[in-house]
């Protein structure tokens, strides 16, 4: 376990500082292809890069191919997927999770890269230490149980016609932009937000070598994040679930304000979509 020596700041043997491995190592009884595998396995955070990008590029092309009912072009990545009630519930599972591994897991890339850097910074101090993809697979449990949940929810939806497009349903979408950007501006969120943004004090602070321990701190992070992002994912509802070009702008928004540094960026969201919320209600009225 790495613990301060005396303050509460990390000792600078554990400092976040990339150097380069072939310097720190020799690895000449190695074959050449050996020694490049050891080199790449011996830098947790490329493992941690590559998990992110390849999850990720899943999630974008999974929800490509189910959501294009025609050939794949810009208007049929335009077009909504199926929406359907209870018995489509094995199509729209799977969507779901494919959209939230895509989502969120970029904006989780700041988080299992600082765990990772850590992780490296241990490793080359020859202390224990546990892969990143153990922390990844906590946070991505917590998402998949989310995806779940929107998917029961988006059959029980498309049973009482919420998602048919009618004035029912534009009238409660309003209704959506309107809490999510209301909610931008809730401490609870701030709060998540806060954790979310600075991930080195939490893993320093709770730091184990335990696969176990490294796994309830990706479930931890999760639900933070999902604290954090949950009512802008609701807005799929609002805006038709699966519509790829609104999922792309909603993870850039996702993103965007968990690598800011003040809560700025995140207020403005909010107003934004409490204007777009009232503008949705307004043109129902009348």
């Amino acid at each position: 376990m790495i613990r301060p020596a005396v303050s509460a700041s990390p000792p600078m043997r554990y400092r976040l500082a990339v150097t380069d491995f072939t310097n720190e190592h020799s690895l000449s009884h190695l074959s050449a292809s050996e020694a490049r595998l050891s080199a790449v396995l011996a830098r947790p955070k490329r493992i941690a890069f590559g998990c992110i990008a390849a999850l990720t590029s899943l999630g974008w092309a999974s929800v490509a191919l189910m959501t294009a009912n025609t050939p794949l072009n810009w208007q049929a990545l335009c077009l909504p997927g199926a929406t359907g009630g209870l018995r489509e519930l094995a199509v729209a599972a799977p969507m779901w999770m494919a959209m939230t591994l895509a989502m969120m897991l970029p904006t989780a890339g700041p988080m299992i890269l600082t765990y990772a850097e850590i992780a490296d910074t241990a490793a080359r101090e020859r202390e224990p230490v546990v892969s990143p993809i153990v922390l990844t697979a906590g946070y991505v449990s917590v998402w998949l149980g989310f995806a779940l949940a929107a998917a029961l929810l988006q059959a029980l939806l498309a049973d009482v016609g919420f998602l048919d497009g009618g004035g029912a349903g534009r009238l409660a979408s309003g209704a959506l932009f309107v809490g999510a950007g209301l909610y931008q501006f809730s401490s609870f969120k701030q709060a998540c937000l806060t954790l979310c943004q600075r991930p080195f004090p939490f893993f320093f602070a709770n730091w184990t070598t335990e696969r176990s321990g490294v796994l309830m701190l990706g479930i931890r992070q999760g639900m933070l994040c999902l604290g954090c992002c949950w009512a802008m994912m609701l807005l799929m509802f609002a805006i038709v679930a699966m519509n790829v070009v609104w999922m792309a702008a909603l993870g850039v928004l996702m993103t965007i304000e968990k690598v800011s540094n003040t809560a700025r960026f995140s207020k403005g969201v909010g107003v934004a979509f409490v204007a777009v919320g009232f503008l949705m209600i307004i043109s129902f009225v009348v």
